[in-house]
């Protein structure tokens, strides 16, 4: 373990050499027991990605984020502008739920779930281990003349990389514009929709840039989650972490030799092989502790695990544990960071569910024409002009809409040609109306009244309105 006096690998990361340059990264392949269940986690959650655009619930499309035209769905549920307030929560909800596990589990989102590291690790890394090999071979390939060996392989390995960053720069323009929008455009070909044709081949060379070239970087440089770890972990966080104490004992490090008694001699358990560093996909040496550039991979664990069996050592050496489990032996607490965390996750998934049990699938808005006050007509009747609009959040269209006073007597006249409202599926109708009452009716200048909006015979939503009259009406 470092001495904070000896802690020169903090001076920069570790993905710079002693010139400034950037030192490329070869991690070796990983295998073993947590590499095989992230495996399992990646390919079900790119599983997911990819067929969420093309997943239906009601008509609504699984996960949409359409920002051009302002209108979202999340699990199903379709998030119009008038729905900015719940999209919010949502974002809310999500911000504290990564935040409570960041300090309960550390970057374990980094290393399991998110989409840069699924697609680097499990899809680009991949591929570049069945073309150019292992670690060794890569590095050897890297420092080889450009010879037909590899010009085959690296036109071979980017031409791949293209397809697959071109795959997912559709995939990714189907959540924002809808996948229905995207098979229409496919089937008119591309030529037809210039206007998206140019943005989808822009990001097709930012995802052939991230994955290509600058790969670890944006987990150590760009992402901003990097950054608040070190806001957010504390001594009782859980993360891939080294076992200092067992691994540097009194007289630290040694190189493992065939009946020495370790023990005896006071070396720790680490023989400082570095398969843990050369298996590190952002090139750090998880011995010196807690660092920025470590995703929570668990790389590192598998290799050493692979390594104390292979000399008959207990495995565990590099584990998911806190800095105090390994200091002071202590067990995970929920601690009252944890608790207050917790709390207001609760209390925020709380309110967003009853603001979805309460959200109606039509939203009714009417407002009084601008500059218009009251009309008299006839020697009883007072007239208010108003605009109404109507927004349909459904996937069906809504006929024969009418409207409805409630606890007044009075008439609602649309202008409308046809004398029919109909609102169109995800789409808006708008018009105006006037509302006619008898001033016998009016309780002074200005009355609050209740409109009921029908479908037919079948209330679908209600508003309020300020219907203005004279101030002395007797």
């Amino acid at each position: 373990m470092n001495t904070p006096e000896n802690e020169t690998f903090r001076d920069s990361i570790g993905t710079i050499n002693e010139d400034g340059n950037r030192a490329w990264v070869y991690p070796k392949k990983p295998s073993g027991w947590y590499y095989e269940k992230r495996k399992i986690v990646s390919y079900a959650l790119l599983a997911f990605l990819f067929a969420a655009p093309f997943i239906k619930i009601n008509g609504n499309q699984f996960l949409m984020f359409n920002v051009l035209e302002r209108r979202f769905n999340i699990f199903g549920f379709p998030f119009w502008p008038q729905d900015f307030h719940l999209f919010v929560i949502s974002m809310l909800v999500a911000v504290i739920f990564i935040t409570l596990f960041t300090v309960g589990f550390g970057r374990i989102f980094c290393g399991w779930i998110c989409p840069q590291t699924i697609f680097m690790e499990m899809v680009f890394r991949r591929i570049e281990y069945w073309i150019d090999g292992d670690r060794n071979k890569q590095r050897k390939l890297q420092r080889q003349k450009w010879d037909a060996e590899k010009i085959r392989k690296r036109i071979f390995k980017w031409f791949i990389f293209l397809v697959i960053s071109f795959l997912i720069a559709n995939i990714f323009l189907a959540y924002l514009i809808g996948s229905d929008k995207l098979l229409r455009y496919i089937i008119d070909g591309p030529f037809e929709h210039l206007g998206t044709l140019f943005p989808l081949i822009i990001f097709t060379g930012v995802f052939y840039f991230v994955f290509a070239w600058f790969r670890e970087q944006v987990c150590i440089i760009a992402c901003p989650y990097g950054r608040l770890q070190g806001v957010l972990l504390d001594n009782k966080s859980i993360i891939v972490a080294y076992d200092h104490k067992r691994g540097e004992a009194e007289n630290g490090r040694k190189k493992f030799r065939k009946n020495e008694d370790r023990e005896a001699l006071g070396h720790g358990d680490c023989i400082d092989c570095l398969q843990c560093v050369n298996v590190c996909p952002t090139g750090i040496d998880i011995r010196n502790g807690t660092q920025l550039e470590c995703v929570n991979c668990t790389a590192c664990i598998d290799e050493c695990d692979h390594i104390m069996e292979s000399i008959n050592l207990p495995k565990g050496l590099i584990r998911y544990a806190s800095e105090d489990n390994i200091e002071k032996g202590k067990k995970f607490e929920f601690t009252p960071r944890l608790k207050g965390y917790s709390a207001v996750l609760f209390i925020l998934t709380g309110v967003l569910c009853g603001m979805l049990l309460l959200r109606n699938d039509v939203e009714a808005r009417v407002l009084r024409l601008p500059g218009q006050l009251y009309e008299h007509k006839g020697e009883s009747i007072i007239s208010n002009v108003f605009t109404y609009k109507l927004v349909n959040k459904t996937t069906e269209k809504i006929e024969d809409v009418n409207f409805k006073l409630r606890a007044y007597q009075g008439e609602i006249k649309l202008v409308s040609n046809t004398g029919k409202v109909e609102v169109p599926e995800q789409g808006l109708a708008e018009g105006t109306l006037f509302i006619e009452i008898d001033k016998s009716e009016l309780k002074g200048d200005k009355n609050k009244l209740m409109i009921e909006v029908y479908s037919g015979e079948e209330l679908i939503e209600t508003t309020t309105v300020n219907f203005l009259g004279p101030r002395s009406y007797n």
